[in-house]
């Protein structure tokens, strides 16, 4: 399947923000990519611009494609309640989003990797789909033969402080507990999601 591999800081200077997580090429340039960087005029950006820009923030902060996307916030529309916010939530139970979260992995696509090369278990069985749809008291955990990769280990020890409250994670048998689907107020993405709904009504 399709999926972008070029550079992520160049990305998330476009949007001023290190949406990959901690970046020190960001750090260093903070300023918009091109050949004139900093010099460079920004024209005022439309309505609609603004509205894509957003939505193409949150499509690349969680690694999806153009019609993933798409199909997932055609979902969260025809799902009772508000539409940004239902988007969001399913972007949050996605497996390769989880795995992320609890720190298996330093990021997202680090994550979806894990998924698809079959390290990651759901109630005990082996899941490689990084789209799988997590439900309240699924567990997630690292297989067994896999518990001693090198990318895993680090990562767990590296983010071993980050905690979120809808997220349990047990160290010693390395396997977590999606609690229950977060409320907006708990997503840490700086995502106008309203702005992607209005983009998706025109």
């Amino acid at each position: 399947m399709a999926r972008y591999t070029g550079p992520t800081t160049k990305i998330a200077r476009k949007f001023g923000e290190p949406i990959y997580g901690p970046d020190k090429y960001f750090e260093k340039k903070n300023y918009p990519p091109g050949v004139h960087g900093l010099m460079k005029k920004r024209k005022k950006v439309s309505e609609y611009g603004t509205q894509l820009m957003e939505k193409q923030k949150a499509k690349n902060t969680y690694g999806l494609l153009e019609r993933q996307f798409a199909n997932l916030f055609q979902k969260a529309a025809r799902s009772k309640g508000i539409t940004g916010e239902i988007l969001l939530q399913l972007l949050e139970s996605r497996l390769d989003n989880v795995v992320y979260r609890l720190g298996i992995a330093p990021t997202r696509a680090a994550a979806r990797q894990l998924v698809s090369h079959k390290h990651i278990t759901v109630n005990g069985n082996v899941v490689n789909f990084p789209s799988f749809r997590l439900r309240p008291g699924d567990m997630v955990g690292v297989r067994e033969r896999s518990k001693t990769l090198e990318v895993i280990t680090d990562s767990l020890q590296t983010n071993r402080h980050v905690k979120y409250s809808w997220l349990e994670w047990d160290s010693e048998k390395m396997i977590g507990r999606f609690m229950n689907v977060p409320e907006r107020s708990e997503i840490p993405e700086n995502i106008k999601e309203q702005l992607i709904v209005e983009l998706y009504s025109k």
